[in-house]
């Protein structure tokens, strides 16, 4: 296990790249972005879509989007009165997929963390 880790890139030891870091984690620490992100990863989507994947309104979808955009999550074109959105890079679903094995090996601890409940 620990080579393993000695492979991992290191978090960033000036404050400047941990908070770029933590922002990053920050765009994923939302349950609407990430159903976004799935849905999105799958195939392009529309707006209309994705505010009828996720059932909240247009405006709130909106800027989840515009979020998931902003930190290159999520590309974006406009064709006619349509805005399409879709997951370009391949890591971005490989995130997703880690993220929830190490959910399903952790989920209880997870749970019951307070100190992440506290921090919404």
């Amino acid at each position: 296990m620990k080579g393993q880790l000695s492979r991992l890139p290191a978090v960033p030891s000036d404050p400047a790249g941990r908070d770029l870091l933590a922002r990053f984690y920050r765009a994923l620490g939302d349950a609407s972005r990430l159903s976004l992100l799935e849905f999105c990863a799958v195939a392009e989507r529309t707006g209309n879509e994705c505010v009828e994947h996720v059932g909240l309104s247009q405006g709130r979808i909106s800027a989840h989007l515009a979020c998931l955009v902003s930190c290159g999550l999520v590309s974006s074109r406009r064709e006619g009165r349509y805005v399409y959105y879709r997951v370009d890079d391949p890591k971005v679903a490989e995130l997703l997929r880690l993220g929830v094995e190490m959910t399903a090996g952790h989920a209880a601890s997870i749970a019951a963390c307070a100190t992440v409940a506290n921090t919404r």
